[in-house]
């Protein structure tokens, strides 16, 4: 017989029932594995309806209830479809839809979701729903086999072993902590500390009194730590930092290096295809050169226009799967990311790829990030959204500097850090609406 999730967890749980599972930073408790599933087994005994080959949505914050619910729908058939629970009840509401579950946990109870579904006869271990930045979320089923090689391949790429310690900011329900956080769980008893709250003297505290020794963040995290007032020892049991989630900038890697001595490692992946490189040394990321080298298994080819086809076990489609990114392999033999591809348009007749040219954005003095899209009154023209200190006269002038005239935005719109959504990245739906007002 194939081995599952849940049948992985099972002999986990079986060989060192009282091994620490799970610590919630907030309340101070920390649950065994036995205590973990015998809470996943309760939820299960409460289904009260027949949820077997149906999807699930849920939406919990990172905790017990969490893997509660997601162990307790698997061990009755059913494929979980984790949401953000930040979102309100009807974002949710309309995110079951989208993955066409026949019901979804809200408030404590099951409700109907998409009435008249078949049950699968194909049982998926999980659903996960891309962010729907660029239109309608899509629903990407995968199976025991997938979920467990990513997480395999993740520990094994990261040096996560059953010893580490993992902390707990980014939500479990997102294909980032699902293959960083969820999966060394369940794969290999990694346990896990979930933080309290993530402010940089917060997650300081937590650090300091559960030892996490694995942090997975974000590049907004990092750049909060890197400027508050925390000593240089504050994160000391750490010995792993990862970003992931956006580009971490150079410029951001080396203030929380120079700060805290350690070196942040980016990691690249995608919903699709779990992780696909890892910066083992941190090296490339505090210069900026890459995302590091194809975890191991994965296989990267490269492709016309930039873009590479990405194999292993852990992909949802059997050939591979392409990224939106365009991507080039270096004399390293690693992965540069080099922005979106296909984001392409005319200005005054001359085509500019849109990612080449929040790039160069980036390379101005005092520049942190950059967002570009067409002018929304009028199509033909460039619009920008920089982070930066300098006001408006300042910046164009910078770019009177850099850039050809018909490359620089008409309209500019000028914050001191970009918006971002539950997952790290940048808010595109919210950088467009800064462009509108």
């Amino acid at each position: 017989m194939s081995e599952t999730v849940i049948s992985s967890w099972t002999r986990l749980v079986r060989d060192n029932p009282s091994a620490p599972a799970l610590t919630e930073a907030a309340s101070g408790r920390t649950w065994t594995r036995a205590e973990l599933d015998t809470e996943a087994g309760a939820w299960r005994d409460a289904l009260t309806d027949d949820v077997g080959g149906q999807c699930v949505t849920f939406a919990l914050p990172n905790g017990t209830a969490w893997f509660a619910v997601f162990l307790g729908l698997l061990r009755a058939g059913a494929t979980p479809v984790p949401l953000d629970s930040s979102e309100p009840a009807p974002a949710h509401r309309e995110l079951a839809i989208s993955a066409r579950a026949a019901w979804s946990w809200i408030d404590g109870r099951l409700e109907h979701a998409v009435t008249g579904l078949r049950r699968s006869r194909t049982f998926s271990c999980l659903v996960k729903l891309t962010s729907g930045s660029t239109g309608r979320p899509r629903a990407l089923r995968f199976t025991d086999a997938k979920m467990l090689a990513d997480g395999r391949q993740v520990c094994a790429g990261m040096g996560i072993t059953p010893d580490d310690v993992n902390f707990a900011v980014i939500p479990f329900g997102h294909s980032y902590g699902l293959g960083n956080l969820v999966m060394p769980i369940l794969v290999q008893g990694t346990p896990l500390v979930c933080a309290g709250v993530p402010l940089p003297h917060s997650l300081a505290a937590d650090i300091a009194k559960w030892k996490p020794t694995v942090f997975p963040a974000v590049p907004a995290l990092l750049r909060a730590l890197a400027a508050s007032d925390l000593p240089a020892d504050a994160l000391g049991s750490l010995r792993t930092v990862i970003s992931a989630g956006a580009p971490l900038s150079p410029e951001i890697a080396r203030a929380f290096f120079d700060k805290f001595n350690l070196p942040p490692h980016s990691f690249y992946g995608s919903s699709e295809t779990g992780g696909i490189a890892y910066d083992r040394t941190g090296e490339a990321t505090l210069t900026g050169r890459s995302v590091g080298t194809p975890l191991g298994g994965v296989t990267i080819t490269p492709l016309r226009g930039g873009r590479i086809r990405v194999t292993s076990a852990a992909v949802m489609a059997r050939g591979g799967f392409s990224p939106a990114d365009k991507v080039a392999l270096n004399e390293h033999g690693e992965l540069v990311l080099q922005g979106r591809a296909g984001r392409l348009m005319k200005v005054a007749g001359r085509r500019i790829n849109l990612a080449d040219l929040e790039r160069a954005l980036r390379t101005v003095p005092g520049v942190r990030d950059a967002f570009a899209a067409p002018h929304p009154q009028n199509p033909e023209e460039l619009a920008a959204v920089l982070a930066t200190s300098h006001d408006i006269a300042a910046l164009r002038g910078l770019l009177r500097t850099h850039f050809a005239a018909w490359k620089i935005p008409r309209r500019l719109v000028i914050v001191a850090e970009f918006p971002l959504t539950a997952r790290g990245k940048p808010d595109s739906a919210a950088l467009t609406a800064l462009l509108i007002r």
